[in-house]
């Protein structure tokens, strides 16, 4: 559909949306699609320019998947925070609170993102609003893009010092420690989205990119992919490289004799990292080559084929906020305890220093029990002196 907003407060806001969609076009112009005549009436008030408009092939279908993807992505997260709330109370590994952390960016992704950038901006206010709100949104947008992606990073750090580093892992991994990385983190994502206060939309700007746009796009495909995915890449296969090596080592030894141990197999916690980084690596791909080949190559405003690209590259791209759950619950058998607690309204676990204390008395009765059993049973099985001879008067 041909774009009818061409001057005005809404052409002085189109340069706030980190995360664009080809529906904001259509959502200005709500109604049916118009018929030929309409159209060529509407091609006579046109620039030549805005005549070679890409069309939007996918209709209102991204509108339905965000709203969808928002309203199971929001409540699923919701559990997904509660559940991992209660195994990290209960647990204090440092493991539980990096995924909380990840939910929850992921649900700060979910509502600036999906629910105020691609719905609200555009099904409801149809992006008449003020231009500073706009960019004062997408700056909020890109810190929680941020702060979801990067708090995986601590996460997979902990897990490779935990399994190749495990001496060092117990001195330096504890709940305090690992609630200031986590602090460090969000404040640095928070401060990593006030430079994309001025991003330019894509999808409006018939213009080429300026060199402002080139850096802007160039420092957020390095902060949302490159470098993280480095860091991915880098740490997990030496994780991979460690287990197997110890793998080899332990086969080595059952070769000499069969008293050694069996051969350690993938732990589900490394599984779970490779998992939620594989998944992430792999749905964040489209959307960083469309946003270079844009950039480079073709516009958006041009070439529909980009124009699709770019939709479905968004679309898979936020996907990524809905499906930790379901990596969480196929891995891990804790988690699906905890889930379960929850969704049947069970009671919250103990404290942790009660329970740690109900724990201790626990096993100092036993304790006591068994040697007062002990005490007995040695006192029934030791034979008895021989009697002294009376002493005779």
């Amino acid at each position: 559909m041909v774009d009818t907003s061409t001057t005005g407060p809404a052409r002085n806001s189109n340069h706030a949306n980190p995360f664009p969609s080809s529906f904001r076009e259509r959502s200005e112009v709500m109604g049916d699609w118009p018929n030929a005549t309409a159209s060529s009436r509407w091609e006579l008030d046109l620039k030549p320019e805005d005549l070679q408009k890409s069309t939007c092939v996918l209709g209102f279908i991204p509108v339905i998947y965000y709203s969808v993807l928002l309203c199971v992505g929001v409540p699923v997260n919701i559990l997904t925070a509660v559940a991992l709330t209660r195994l990290a109370s209960r647990t204090r590994k440092a493991l539980y609170y990096y995924l909380l952390a990840v939910t929850g960016s992921d649900i700060l992704s979910q509502l600036f993102i999906i629910f105020v950038g691609f719905l609200l901006e555009t099904a409801v206010f149809h992006r008449e609003v003020p231009a500073l709100l706009l960019r004062s949104v997408s700056a909020a947008e890109f810190a929680a893009n941020h702060a979801s992606i990067w708090s995986t990073v601590p996460l997979t750090v902990d897990r490779y010092v935990a399994l190749c580093h495990p001496l060092l892992h117990r001195q330096i991994s504890y709940p305090a420690r690992t609630r200031r990385i986590i602090a460090v983190v969000l404040v640095l994502s928070l401060a990593s989205g006030l430079p994309f206060f001025w991003w330019s939309d894509m999808w409006r700007n018939s213009h080429p990119p300026t060199a402002l746009d080139a850096i802007l796009i160039w420092t957020h495909v390095t902060i949302i992919y490159f470098l993280p995915c480095s860091i991915f890449l880098v740490l997990n296969s030496l994780i991979i490289h460690t287990l197997r090596a110890r793998q080899r080592q332990q086969c080595s030894q059952d070769e000499r004799g069969p008293q050694s141990a069996p051969p350690r197999r993938l732990g589900k916690t490394t599984a779970m990292l490779l998992a939620i980084t594989s998944v992430f690596s792999v749905l964040w791909a489209p959307r960083t080559v469309v946003v270079i080949y844009h950039l480079y190559v073709s516009s958006v405003h041009r070439d529909w084929r980009v124009h699709l690209a770019y939709d479905l590259s968004n679309m898979l791209a936020m996907l990524n906020t809905a499906v930790n759950f379901f990596l969480y619950c196929f891995v891990s058998k804790p988690f699906r305890g905890a889930v379960r607690d929850v969704v049947l309204l069970r009671g919250n676990p103990l404290h942790p220093q009660y329970a740690l204390r109900q724990q201790q008395a626990h096993i100092n009765a036993s304790n006591s029990s068994l040697y007062s059993g002990n005490k007995r049973s040695q006192r029934d099985c030791t034979p008895l002196s021989p009697r002294r001879p009376s002493n005779p008067s």
